[in-house]
């Protein structure tokens, strides 16, 4: 199971490469991802790329292509982009349900996660990776440890991830901050450009002014972007008001680090002054629903941040907080948390929860500036991620306004295909690149030393 790290960084670089190959999915519906209703058309995949992409018949003959898609019955859209998460979680589903963040953290999962050695996280990010192919992710961001496990097994599934080391302040902190250097040299762009680097410090409450600092300092000679759990209960908001006198968000600004470029995870507790700031300085935002409803954190102000102009994606979370990687529910979480709790209807629509799960995320990861501007849409020279979906299901009838379907009506269980790059990861809902079947097996058998009866006792 557990890969080899001895390929040099011109192999990791070229890894992925193959036949370039024309496709053609013809007598298709698609969502394009820039707003407008789903047409009926067909789409050329020329290599890596979106090609062509338009309505009605395709103008050129079936033999000019490799392979040839049937898209009846279907609808084709971007893939999903995941603005938040830690894959190798999924080993810890189910491991602490109904509990607070920081009950939940210095309990149940630090003490879980010092047990998980690199083969066990390669794992999890195996397992992570079937669910969100299964429910077209195509595009996911990851902060943990035993990052290039991390890396090997993103090359390896064909999907495409933005990758940060996690820092925290303490022992290991001048290590991590080595390995996040070294994770970089070794793997930013590898896999003909699929996997992107950034640096990961965890939060402002487990790391110093000191490691912020450093971390910072890092982030400007490698030139990379920063992911950070910021205000995501109000217990943390609290606890900083009473160390530095002002809210993390401001000691965060007072620090410097929204000087480089930065994607805020949760910011669930965020007054007008905060997210002024997060508007001012350009910080993008990852809004995890899900995971905030179930650890009981509370409902981020989303429609105060679009207002400002803020950029926002969605994100699961890693499965142990969520307990899915599921993005179809995470948008329609998104768009009818927000409608029922501010008493209007139309504050987030259908297309502004699919943007966030598509352009918007990748624009919260920076992977506009540093892949293409167009990933996350169906546009001509776009990367060619994008996935199919069964419309044969009686709650897609009648097709009259299948962008509000795929938001209101759709589950991730309706996705039949997947690619990244015009690489198949998800044909018919067969996997292409990953082997199911001795995932599920490992993944059960290393489980099991998280879930003895023991595991769940009361810490004392």
């Amino acid at each position: 199971m557990y890969m080899s790290h001895s390929r040099t960084r011109n192999e990791r670089i070229a890894q992925g490469g193959r036949m370039t190959l024309r496709i053609l999915i013809h007598s298709t519906h698609y969502l394009d991802g820039t707003g407008r209703e789903a047409e009926s058309g067909y789409i050329v995949i020329h290599g890596d790329r979106i090609a062509e992409i338009g309505p009605g018949d395709c103008p050129h003959s079936r033999s000019d292509f490799d392979q040839t898609i049937d898209g009846a019955n279907r609808l084709v859209m971007p893939g999903l982009i995941n603005a938040h998460g830690h894959a190798a979680m999924s080993l810890l589903r189910g491991f602490a349900d109904d509990m607070p963040l920081h009950a939940w953290l210095n309990d149940r999962i630090w003490p879980a996660e010092a047990k998980l050695s690199p083969e066990d996280i390669h794992l999890g990010t195996q397992l992570a990776m079937l669910e969100m192919i299964e429910t077209g992710t195509t595009t996911f961001t990851d902060m943990y440890f035993s990052m290039d496990t991390v890396a090997e097994a993103v090359l390896s599934s064909g999907m495409r991830a933005a990758l940060g080391r996690g820092i925290v302040s303490g022992e290991g902190a001048t290590l991590a901050l080595k390995e996040a250097e070294a994770l970089y040299r070794a793997y930013h762009g590898a896999g003909g450009g699929r996997i992107s680097i950034n640096l990961a410090p965890h939060a402002p409450y487990t790391c110093s002014a000191e490691t912020l600092k450093e971390v910072m300092a890092l982030a400007e000679k490698l030139d990379v972007p920063l992911q950070i759990h910021v205000s995501e209960t109000r217990k943390e908001v609290q606890d900083s008001l009473s160390e530095h006198g002002v809210s993390p968000i401001v000691y965060l600004h007072q620090i410097g680090l929204f000087s480089h470029p930065v994607t805020a995870a949760h910011v669930v507790h965020a007054d007008d002054n905060d997210l002024d700031i997060l508007a001012e300085r350009g910080v993008r935002v990852s809004h995890n629903p899900g995971s905030n409803l179930k650890l009981g954190s509370g409902i981020a102000p989303l429609l105060a941040m679009r207002e400002r102009g803020i950029i926002v994606g969605l994100g699961t979370d890693g499965a142990a907080s969520n307990n899915k990687l599921d993005l179809f529910e995470e948008m329609r979480l998104a768009a009818l948390l927000h409608k029922g709790v501010l008493e209007n209807a139309t504050a987030i629509d259908a297309n502004a929860a699919l943007s966030m799960a598509t352009s918007q995320g990748a624009k919260a990861l920076f992977l506009d500036e540093r892949v293409h501007p167009d990933l996350g849409t169906l546009r001509v020279d776009a990367p060619a991620d994008l996935i199919l979906i069964d419309l044969t299901s009686p709650r897609y009838f009648p097709r009259h306004r299948l962008l509000a379907h795929a938001v209101y009506s759709s589950s991730g269980c309706d996705v039949t295909d997947v690619f990244v790059a015009g690489r198949a990861l998800y044909r018919n809902r067969e996997f292409m690149t990953i082997d199911q079947e001795k995932v599920r097996y490992e993944a059960e058998r290393v489980g099991a030393k998280f879930h003895t009866k023991a595991s769940f006792s009361t810490p004392s």
